[in-house]
């Protein structure tokens, strides 16, 4: 990691942050984060967005570097129920549930006034161009500007490069980015001040979802924290670690930061 992006100043205030396991989680609603999105692209402040549900904090709480990425982040969203709950008990009362594929869509309504240019970025083959689809038919006018899959896997110095250099060329106000967390993290940090966009976003999943190559939860699981229980019965042997392994450690942990018993330093 470039630690000069650790260190960067902004000149924005950012909107407070709660605490769960030492990752400072944006206390906010989906306008704020589109108000605060708008302010970047009209200052070019270059920033990124970690969405971020119940498993994201685990990962965070394993890994010291990680957590760093997304407490230096722009924004870090409550993707979760979970996650919006407990910074309610909090005391923030007007947070709301900012999960990445409503966050995409929203961005992209907004963009229909504001003219902004995307860019997609990640995805299986295939899969960034029926998002492309889908998006285009339903925000007709939408300004894609470029597309990217990447293989999955560590790229040569030369293939990322490369990968830069399209999305400089294309000149975007927002990177989506899907390559799985936590690779998405790291990429976007380590990207942050290469790819000249003012915003990165880290989408994870919502390409498969929006793209028509994953089934969503419906809204009412969504509502009352069951897209986990929705996603592992649709893919079992891939997410069963994530969820079974992670969830039930992921209560107890926040369980006894709620009553005092542990502390968890956001640095």
């Amino acid at each position: 990691m470039n630690q000069e992006e650790f260190t960067m100043e902004s000149p924005i205030k950012y909107p407070e942050r709660g605490n769960i396991l030492g990752v400072g989680v944006s206390a906010i609603n989906m306008q704020q984060a589109l108000d605060t999105i708008d302010y970047w692209i009209r200052t070019h402040d270059p920033h990124y967005v970690c969405v971020t549900p119940a498993h994201a904090i685990m990962d965070c709480y394993r890994s010291s570097e990680l957590r760093r990425i997304y407490n230096h982040s722009g924004l870090t969203t409550p993707d979760g129920m979970a996650i919006v709950w407990l910074l309610k008990w909090q005391g923030f009362q007007n947070v709301e549930r900012v999960y990445g594929p409503d966050l995409l869509k929203a961005v992209c309504q907004r963009s229909l006034e504001n003219g902004y240019r995307h860019y997609f970025y990640g995805g299986a083959p295939g899969v960034a161009e029926r998002l492309s689809q889908k998006i285009d038919q339903k925000y007709s006018g939408l300004q894609i500007v470029g597309l990217d899959s990447p293989p999955f896997r560590e790229l040569t110095p030369q293939e990322d490069e490369a990968a830069v250099q399209k999305i400089c060329a294309a000149n975007p106000d927002i990177v989506w980015i899907g390559i799985g967390s936590p690779r998405q993290e790291c990429w976007m940090i380590d990207h942050l001040k290469r790819v000249g966009a003012p915003v990165m976003i880290g989408i994870g999943a919502a390409f498969d979802f929006i793209s028509g190559n994953k089934p969503q939860a419906p809204p009412w699981m969504q509502r009352n924290g069951l897209e986990w229980f929705f996603r592992l019965a649709n893919e079992p042997r891939r997410l069963w670690r994530r969820y079974l392994l992670n969830y039930p450690r992921f209560a107890v942990l926040v369980l006894l930061q709620l009553i005092g018993l542990k502390q968890y330093p956001m640095n």
